[in-house]
């Protein structure tokens, strides 16, 4: 991922631009693989061997808070964080952990015509997110990844 681009997101979020924060930004982009808090802490800690725990968790809250990365939940209740901004669902292997990014508008439809024509009383649908829970059996799908993650 381009330092530019990086840098595009962080000034579009308006927040200030941070070798803390271009890192961690980085290393979810580029582990591409819905890390954890650890994962991200220890990929960070080869480059960035000082940086506090904390910091790492603040710049992953603010990220979060402004729609950068999302959180998903694993069956193990681990928080992992996704990149990819553009609609889609989770698959999850318990098995081996792994999560998968999986779009299909097709389903996106049926769900949001069965909601249309089924509210739920005194709630307001903001998304709906699917973790499709499974085995995979074989290596990961590339074809399910998004190749261009950035705008």
């Amino acid at each position: 991922m381009p330092d530019r681009a990086i840098i595009k997101i962080l000034t579009d979020n308006n927040l200030k631009v941070t070798p803390q924060r271009t890192a961690v930004l980085e290393v979810i982009y580029n582990l591409n693989n819905h890390p954890s808090a650890d994962n991200i802490i220890d990929y960070l800690r080869l480059n960035f061997p000082h940086i506090p725990l904390s910091t790492v968790y603040k710049i992953l809250d603010v990220f979060v808070e402004k729609g950068i990365v999302a959180k998903v939940k694993t069956d193990d209740d681990v928080m992992r964080y996704d990149y990819v901004r553009d609609k889609h669902h989770h698959l999850y292997c318990a098995e081996s952990d792994r999560i998968e990014d999986y779009f299909d508008k097709k389903l996106d439809k049926i769900i949001e015509d069965y909601l249309d024509k089924n509210p739920i009383p005194n709630f307001s649908i903001k998304d709906v997110k699917l973790q499709i829970t499974g085995n995979f059996t074989d290596k990961p799908y590339p074809e399910l990844q998004t190749k261009n993650r950035i705008s």
